[in-house]
């Protein structure tokens, strides 16, 4: 199943995706519950899905991320990639870089939720705060049963679904801060989307990861290439943090980021940057300067 979150004549609508047709068929539920994004189903628990009106052109409605607006901060994973955990070794950013190039232990951090953005909306520099500025597509998990405590054999129990995340990173404001929470939770630094699909639309063992800028391939690789997979990072998350229904959690980038090049090959107004996950679709979003 594929859900996007729009918004159509001025109201924000659910609905389902047929990508043979180029549509979307809104859920018939009141606008309020919508305003949620697919939060509104997810947090049904498996309750059944409202049924579907008539279906509309998806070039006739506006994309909004999957979640608007998450409960809380997105969960992230850093150097979860071997490739992608030397380059960043070797960038001179990597305040974890004294304890080994590949992490023993996941590596989390978060981004706040008010960065969050859909696809083709602008990804905003503001070179007064920052001249680093590099891109990260990832696969996302949304989860879909709350828990604590949740065992590895049992962490798929506790997926509903995935979308795309692009996790744009001030990689100055990285480093001058040895943490990386400002640096990636600048506002519109989170694209999300197209839209999310539900757990069964992705082979995690074969599904292929790609990220281009201005239609130069930059990263490419696979999904089931994580040092740390998702049962290991959904175990590791619910140890004493309850995880509930609407989390997300960012699973990391492989090699390929602007750092990783010698000189660093940081993005610009007017650079486009376009992640694509087999099974899920394409996220793309334009880089635009504060003006």
């Amino acid at each position: 199943m594929r859900v996007a979150t729009f918004s159509i004549a001025g109201e924000r609508r659910v609905g389902l995706v047929d990508l043979g047709s180029q549509t979307v068929a809104p859920f018939d539920m009141p606008v309020e519950r919508s305003e949620a994004g697919i939060l509104a189903l997810v947090q049904a628990n498996g309750a059944g899905l409202p049924r579907t009106l008539s279906p509309v052109p998806l070039s006739q409605v506006t994309l909004e991320a999957p979640i608007p607006r998450p409960r809380r901060n997105i969960f992230c994973v850093g150097k979860n990639y071997h490739e992608h955990a030397h380059e960043f070794s070797r960038s001179g950013f990597d305040s974890s870089a004294a304890a080994g190039a590949v992490p023993k232990n996941p590596i989390i951090f978060s981004k706040v939720p008010e960065s969050v953005i859909a696809t083709r909306e602008s990804v905003v520099i503001d070179s007064k705060v920052s001249t680093a500025i590099d891109y990260e597509g990832e696969l996302a998990v949304i989860i879909g049963k709350g828990g604590r405590g949740i065992a590895k054999a049992d962490a798929y129990e506790h997926v509903w679904g995935y979308t795309i995340v692009n996790d744009v990173t001030a990689r100055d404001m990285q480093g001058r801060y040895s943490q990386w929470l400002i640096g990636k939770s600048q506002d519109t630094f989170c694209p999300m989307g197209p839209w999310a699909v539900t757990k069964d639309e992705v082979d995690i063992e074969t599904a292929g990861i790609r990220c281009f800028v201005n239609e130069d391939l930059r990263q490419n690789s696979k999904i089931n290439l994580l040092i740390f997979d998702i049962p290991t990072i959904i175990a590791t998350l619910s140890e004493g943090i309850t995880l509930m229904p609407g989390d997300v959690i960012a699973t990391g980038t492989p090699a390929g980021v602007g750092i990783g090049f010698d000189p660093p090959k940081y993005l610009k107004g007017g650079d486009v940057v376009r992640v694509e996950i087999d099974g899920i679709g394409t996220l793309e979003n334009r880089f635009e300067e504060r003006a």
